[in-house]
């Protein structure tokens, strides 16, 4: 679960245009310029609250075969602890989650932004604290033999590039594959930031990959298939839609967007109930409902008081945390099991996953990520020199 990447790394502020300008007109968009609001804290602690769901499930809320539950406890875990599964049951909700957070921050972080800044930003963003996690998992699984298969050195290395789903290799750890749908958003998304973003641009954008997205199942066209990636493309348009609302203000057009990625999520909803073989349809949507809820607020200015920045630094947590957690935690709790009560030891492992994603954040992600961005810049700059 890809994070998605997933993460509000943008400018500390957002805009929103003056009262009165139609959409996507120069006036407004020399407004929406002129007049800053303050950061969007609350999208940082959502976004961890959301991170703290697919952990609480992976870790105490699922029961397929395949997955942990029974396979790093001694016996089913809603049998040690029904009332904590029940809750825990729901958390794969989370991803869906990181996908509308991520279509608001992304359209966020890249209004105004060149190609290349939106290419060098991403590179930065994704990559420190994900190689990271890869040759700590790896390390983890090593060290700890009998919960995970180790794969190959080989494709080991493949994962770095984070490609590997195109490679048809395996991942390190499973929850990479959001990774996946991440990228493939990114490089639909270029396009548009190629163009340079505006309201009508985005808007087109929403309408015509919704299209794809809905043509994609009963074309039975592959690559048409892997470019919408329709398991995934309401979510991602639900957060550009969000962002809009909040740069340039609600109207209809917007609600109409909204509203049909509700209508289509709550579909996808239902076949994700279905795969991941615990929770509720009706349960799963509430939960959703819920958070585009909160999210509208967040968009239409509601959420602005909460000036807390210690939701900052929360948030800085969430990549490194679902990267690291699932082979390396639930390999850790298999060992651990019979030595403390299970629900102490959920918390005392998450907690030390916490911590280590904290430490990741500072002197992983922030040196790594300022010494690639002089190096990628530099090297943009050379090559603009030889052109």
């Amino acid at each position: 679960m890809p994070r998605s990447s997933i993460a509000v790394n943008g400018p500390a502020v957002a805009e929103r245009p003056a009262a009165g300008a139609p959409a996507g007109t120069p006036k407004q968009e020399q407004a929406s310029a002129d007049r800053r609001r303050p950061r969007l804290y609350l999208v940082d602690g959502i976004r961890l609250l959301a991170a703290l769901l697919v952990v609480m499930h992976h870790f105490a809320g699922t029961k397929r075969a395949d997955r942990p539950g029974n396979a790093i406890w001694d016996r089913p875990v809603q049998d040690i602890m029904p009332t904590v599964f029940r809750v825990a049951s729901f958390g794969w909700i989370g991803v869906e989650i990181f996908f509308v957070i991520s279509g608001f921050v992304i359209c966020m972080s890249c209004w105004g932004r060149s190609p290349r800044q939106f290419f060098v930003s991403r590179v930065i963003r994704l990559y420190p604290a994900y190689w990271f996690a890869v040759l700590f998992t790896t390390g983890v699984v090593a060290a700890l033999p009998g919960v995970w298969d180790r794969l190959p050195a080989r494709d080991v290395l493949l994962n770095l590039t984070m490609l590997q789903t195109g490679s048809r290799v395996p991942h390190v750890d499973a929850v990479y594959w959001t990774l996946w749908s991440e990228l493939r958003f990114y490089l639909l998304f270029l396009v548009v930031v190629a163009m340079g973003l505006t309201y009508r641009r985005v808007v087109a954008f929403c309408c015509v990959w919704g299209a794809a997205a809905m043509l994609a199942p009963v074309a039975e066209l592959p690559l048409l298939t892997l470019i919408a990636q329709p398991d995934g493309a309401w979510y991602f348009i639900a957060g550009l839609a969000l962002y809009l609302m909040h740069r340039f203000g609600q109207d209809l057009l917007l609600w109409g967007v909204l509203g049909m990625s509700w209508l289509m999520a709550q579909r996808e909803l239902a076949e994700r109930v279905v795969y991941e073989g615990v929770s509720s349809w009706r349960g799963a949507l509430l939960i959703y409902t819920v958070f585009l809820l909160v999210m509208v607020a967040v968009a239409l200015g509601r959420a602005d008081r909460l000036q807390w920045a210690w939701l900052a630094t929360a948030g800085c947590l969430t990549y490194p945390l679902y990267l690291l957690h699932y082979v390396a935690g639930t390999t850790v709790i298999n060992r651990l099991r019979d030595t403390m009560d299970p629900r102490l030891l959920i918390a005392v492992v998450t907690a030390g996953f916490l911590l280590l994603s904290w430490l990741v954040h500072r002197c992983v992600e922030r040196p790594v990520s300022r010494l690639m961005k002089q190096g990628l810049n530099a090297s943009f700059t050379r090559l603009r020199q030889r052109a």
